[in-house]
């Protein structure tokens, strides 16, 4: 069958050839982040399970989650939890198999509390958050386009979806990327571990002006009073200037929300607005390649704990980003975007629409087409990258 594949010019002014524009990050501890990756590990968990036992990934959809903050009480030298956070993981899996029960619920919730134990330093996943799981068996019609996968075919979409995706990062998305980044990183927690998890990043460029709008969570009980936060938040800045700049016209603000006059400061216990501040959501915050970015092509699918065989909202993301990756990586365009829309019920490698857009001095559109070709003749397989954690999901 042939495949409706477009390559054509990508015509007007880019992002980064307009006098203004902005990017976003939340980071890791993000309440947003964290029901995103918590989601996705129970899927990855769910997936490794049923490939042990059964020799498949079987259908589950793990897609919805929220999480409810709690009520904390911060103070310098160490505040205290006073109501458990609430995350929730709501979605659907094959719990029953020739008769027996599977224990789908308490592999996710051991998914959930790993995650978090590994990721949120002061946040105690026994004590400080109820996780919570609704799972229930899925629709009939979906399990039924599900088990063309078990049974080595090509496996059917389940919905009528799109994806979307661009590369390379410009400069702006590049510094907001590398700021979450680094400050998250482990050797910055060494040097600087009142620096907690929870830490969102906007950057707006102005003409040749970058500024960085950085909310950073501190945990408070490396924190001894007005003073030091002051002197710490100011070490903060310095670091970011030194290894964020690198010749940009850069300025730095960190928790401009901050009143020193009333000693209303970013403190939390756990290092995590989660615990008192903010509420979070699947699907809320950075796509796939790990950004918000409004000014480029960007779906609005939760990609995080859908199944990686035959869920569009997860694939054709994951696939646009590698697309256009592999397009400028292998020297064919310098800039990339890829649009990709499916069909309920089709080959999930045979979409309705393949449209890629680039930019270069020299393009080559039938060598561009050759390689979408060759890439959705590899799509099946893409599931196995997902559940190695190969990509990241937010």
């Amino acid at each position: 069958m042939k495949r409706n594949i477009f390559v054509r010019s990508l015509t007007g002014k880019a992002a980064y050839e307009e006098d203004s524009e902005i990017v976003e990050r939340k980071g890791i501890g993000h309440p947003d982040t964290i029901c995103d990756n918590v989601a996705e590990q129970v899927s990855i968990a769910l997936s490794k399970y049923y490939l042990d036992e059964f020799g498949v990934v079987m259908h589950h959809n793990v897609d919805k989650g929220l999480l409810v903050g709690g009520i904390a009480s911060p103070f310098y030298n160490g505040g205290e939890i006073v109501e458990p956070i609430e995350l929730t993981i709501v979605g659907r899996a094959i719990k029953e198999k020739n008769r027996r029960s599977l224990p789908v619920d308490e592999i996710a919730i051991e998914a959930m509390r790993k995650w978090l134990k590994e990721n949120i330093r002061h946040l105690d996943a026994e004590n400080h958050i109820i996780t919570k799981v609704k799972i229930r068996p899925g629709s009939q019609g979906l399990v039924e386009l599900f088990e063309r996968f078990g049974k080595g075919e090509v496996p059917l979409s389940n919905d009528t979806s799109i994806g979307a995706g661009f590369y390379p990062f410009d400069e702006l998305e590049k510094t907001v990327y590398k700021t979450e980044k680094l400050l998250n990183s482990g050797e910055t927690k060494r040097k600087y571990p009142f620096i907690g998890e929870d830490i969102k990043v906007i950057g707006i460029r102005n003409k040749e002006k970058i500024r960085l709008t950085v909310a950073m969570a501190t945990v408070d009980k490396y924190i001894q009073g007005l003073d030091d936060y002051i002197d710490k938040i100011r070490k903060v800045k310095e670091l970011l200037l030194k290894e964020i700049s690198l010749g940009l016209n850069l300025e730095v603000e960190i928790n401009t929300a901050d009143s020193y006059e009333d000693e209303s400061i970013y403190l939390t216990v756990t290092g995590t607005s989660a615990e008192q501040g903010d509420d979070g959501q699947v699907g809320r915050g950075n796509r796939v390649n790990g950004l918000i970015t409004p000014y480029r092509p960007m779906s609005l699918e939760a990609a995080a704990g859908k199944n990686p065989i035959s869920h569009i909202g997860k694939i054709y993301n994951l696939f646009a980003n590698d697309l256009s990756k592999a397009i400028v990586e292998t020297g064919l365009a310098d800039e990339a975007y890829v649009y990709i829309a499916s069909e309920i019920g089709k080959p999930i490698n045979q979409p309705q629409v393949l449209d890629i857009r680039v930019k270069g001095k020299k393009i080559d559109n039938e060598a561009i087409r050759i390689i979408a070709e060759e890439m959705l003749d590899e799509m099946p397989n893409l599931w196995k990258k997902v559940i190695e954690g190969k990509y990241q999901i937010a």
